[in-house]
């Protein structure tokens, strides 16, 4: 791999109401000027070898249950424990999607859960993961793309992890 930084942000989508998916398609729409792809993937059927790509990844993923991940995240997430590998050459951000008042005890664990176990097998989070809270009025189309601008802009300029 070049010390270039990579052209692709991969943004992988776990959900069960389609909210942190549209968040994915929102960035996808109006970051394209900032990298020369960005693709959407959800996570069904996916396990770690997806991150062999040279890319950027976003982690966008909700909480479903009692601060599980999203059924379709279940078995990618299960592949983390099951076909482990060091991943120190990902660098990624995270978009943690849940509710503050309706599941104050594991709000965005579904995010939290996937920020652990990356960060265990020695991927590198590059800034501070956005917290999107359905209890607010926000849009949260408009949150994602406005961090994920400061957040591309961070990555690309190989800016040390936090």
């Amino acid at each position: 791999m070049s010390d270039a930084p990579p052209s692709k942000l991969l943004i992988l989508v776990g959900t069960m109401t389609n909210t942190a998916e549209y968040v994915a398609q929102a960035i996808e729409m109006d970051c394209g000027d900032l990298i020369g792809a960005i693709e959407v993937r959800m996570m069904d059927g996916l396990d770690p070898s997806v991150f062999e790509e040279d890319a950027l990844y976003v982690i966008c993923t909700s909480t479903y249950g009692s601060g599980d991940v999203p059924d379709n995240a279940q078995a990618f997430y299960a592949s983390l424990d099951s076909q482990p590998r060091f991943l120190g050459h990902v660098r990624y951000g995270l978009i943690a999607l849940g509710d503050s008042v309706q599941y104050a005890a594991t709000y965005a664990n579904g995010g939290r859960r996937f920020d652990e176990r990356l960060r265990d097998l020695g991927a590198v989070r590059v800034g501070d993961p956005l917290f999107l809270d359905a209890s607010t009025d926000t849009e949260p189309e408009a949150q994602g793309v406005a961090w994920c601008r400061d957040w591309l802009a961070l990555a690309l300029s190989g800016a040390p992890a936090q």
